[in-house]
């Protein structure tokens, strides 16, 4: 294949979406670099600080679609202080100045200014998709840019993002003459919405697939909608209330069982139970059900509807479910393949018993084809972890969250390291895994013996000494995330094996036994990392005694060296 014409080859490259693949494409020769380097138009960037922009726009100067990614995931958790970084101002003005004709640009966890968005909308003729994802920044000030100017625009995707209100009035901005979207996504909002702008929005956009609205769309103003827009693939409902016997209501059961081509629903931010009936008629299409932000459902009413929905393929649920919502889940989606439970404040601040480990093997018994699942309850036991791993041996990915995290097995009293071990053992397909509950040493000695395709690990309040940090980088060979919280992990294990740190994208410890000292030692010997000691209470680093405990560490690849971004709180080795 060497030999055959450059446009043969780019006409073959053009044919593999993979990122990975592209860049092992371009390391076969000199010849594949170079047409890999034209021909390429979709670049991603897992970190916005392991290269600069110039540098990327230099290797790809037909870029067309970028994906950034800015702060760690453990921002989500608040472990990353805010103002801690990642701003997209710097990528756009130098993608501007480059003339590059950009069209796609997504976004996570990235800091987003309504001046960047200006930018965007004014610069790039043919823009097409912007997805925020977890962002923040930017007010509807900046996504009126956006809609006035960008007359093609296919995507707008606030996914999670906080967005600073102040005008409701941002849809009108969209022209008239706009007539190209196919995904509307602003859940995230909080303020008022233009109804009226909405619903002409909508009936001037016959190839629409995703409207996710936000809590302050009424019942009625979807009823409207709908009747604009039966295609819908993907919808999100906003204020689900209403009177159920009122023939509006009716009216709106009949519009939504015209609606066949709904197979995702999310959002119920305000709900009625007796209003879950209008969408009774299409639950029997539904694969994908997200309730994670819905207004508490009374179980039983809950259970109607998940009985209705056998085909359901994805499921994301508060722990308010509880194990009669679970068995309900495991006796009717039989085809079900990712689980979310998440814990709610109701739950929690009540003293309610949500979800427990019965839940957990009514699901693994039902529910064989599982193979992503992230569960938060406040019991575990090693005999219930042994049993899943035996019913469901397909987990590629594997969350557990015991609300309280040191606490053995409550039949027991041994820490978690058979159960964890029978996960590893069964599942061998496994790329990421979230440990929780009282663990030694010997769990991540399985970790390391079994795990030959994890990517991403987090361990908290985990193991007894170095040794299992040791165990884990000599045998996963594939991590690419390590995040360590509140153990005992220390110097020894963070400068064992430097040059392991160069196959990885970043590794994260905080409350470890790691010394600034140790950072120090790591930063010199291994300068295409970037070594973070970070102050959690958002103080200036002060210059210290090297045999001081780092609160915070944060390492990540790069080929451009420092940050120059970096806050007070934020040293950089």
């Amino acid at each position: 294949m060497v030999d055959f014409p450059d446009e043969v080859i780019e006409h073959v490259f053009n044919y593999m979406n993979s990122h990975r693949d592209r860049n092992n494409l371009s390391l076969v020769c000199k010849n594949w670099y170079r047409l890999e380097r034209f021909s390429r138009k979709s670049v991603l960037i897992r970190n916005c600080y392991s290269i600069s922009p110039e540098r990327v726009i230099e290797r790809f100067p037909r870029l067309r679609s970028l994906t950034l990614k800015g702060k760690p995931h453990l921002v989500d958790f608040n472990f990353v202080p805010y103002g801690w970084g990642g701003f997209v101002y710097p990528w756009i003005d130098a993608l501007v100045n480059s003339e590059v004709e950009l069209e796609e640009l997504r976004l996570k966890r990235m800091v987003v200014t309504d001046e960047s968005l200006k930018l965007i909308s004014c610069s790039f003729v043919n823009f097409v998709s912007l997805v925020l994802v977890r962002c923040e920044g930017f007010t509807t000030h900046g996504l009126a840019a956006i809609a006035a100017n960008c007359r093609f625009l296919k995507d707008l995707d606030l996914r999670e993002s906080k967005v600073d209100d102040h005008m409701g009035q941002w849809l009108s901005f969209f022209p008239d003459c706009c007539t190209s979207l196919v995904t509307l996504k602003f859940a995230c909002l909080k303020g008022s919405v233009n109804l009226a702008a909405l619903e002409r929005l909508v009936a001037r956009s016959p190839n629409l697939r995703s409207l996710r609205l936000n809590g302050n769309v009424p019942l009625d103003a979807l009823k409207k909608i709908l009747m604009q827009a039966p295609q819908l693939v993907d919808l999100g409902t906003g204020s689900f209330v209403h009177d159920p016997y009122s023939q509006a209501f009716a009216g709106l059961r009949n519009i939504i069982s015209k609606c066949k081509s709904i197979t995702k629903i999310s959002g119920f931010f305000n709900v009625l139970p007796y209003c879950l009936s209008a969408i009774y008629p299409i639950c029997m299409n539904l694969t994908c059900l997200n309730l994670c932000h819905a207004a508490r459902i009374p179980s039983n009413s809950l259970i109607k509807l998940i009985s209705r929905c056998a085909k359901l393929h994805r499921l994301w649920i508060m722990d308010w479910i509880g194990d009669k919502g679970l068995e309900a889940v495991a006796s009717t989606c039989k085809d079900l393949q990712e689980l979310r439970v998440y814990a709610s404040f109701h739950v929690i601040e009540n003293d309610l018993a949500g979800v427990s480990e019965e839940g957990l093997v009514a699901i693994s018994i039902g529910c064989r084809k599982l193979h992503s699942l992230l569960y938060t309850c406040r019991q575990m036991t090693n005999a219930v972890l042994i049993t899943v791993a035996k019913n469901c041996p397909n987990f590629i990915c594997f969350r557990l969250r015991i609300l309280n995290p040191k606490k053995p097995d409550p039949t027991t009293m041994q820490p978690f390291d058979e159960g964890f071990g029978a996960i590893v053992q069964s599942c061998r397909k496994l790329k990421r895994l979230t440990l929780s509950g009282q663990l030694t040493d010997q769990v991540f000695l399985y970790i390391g013996m079994y795990c030959e395709q994890l990517e991403t690990l987090s361990v908290a309040f985990a193991g007894e000494s170095s040794d299992g940090m040791m165990y884990v980088l000599n045998g996963c060979q594939k991590l690419r995330k390590l995040d360590i919280r509140n153990s005992p992990f220390g110097n020894s294990a963070l400068l064992m094996d430097m040059e392991r740190y160069e196959t990885m994208q970043s590794l994260w410890m905080s409350s470890c036994n790691v010394s600034i000292g140790a950072c120090k030692i790591l930063a010199k010997k291994m300068p295409s990392l970037n070594v973070e000691i970070i102050n959690g209470n958002q103080q200036p680093v002060r210059s210290a005694d090297d045999e001081q405990r780092v609160n915070k560490m944060y390492l990540y690849r790069t080929l451009v060296g420092k940050r120059k971004d970096a806050p007070e709180f934020v040293m950089t080795l």
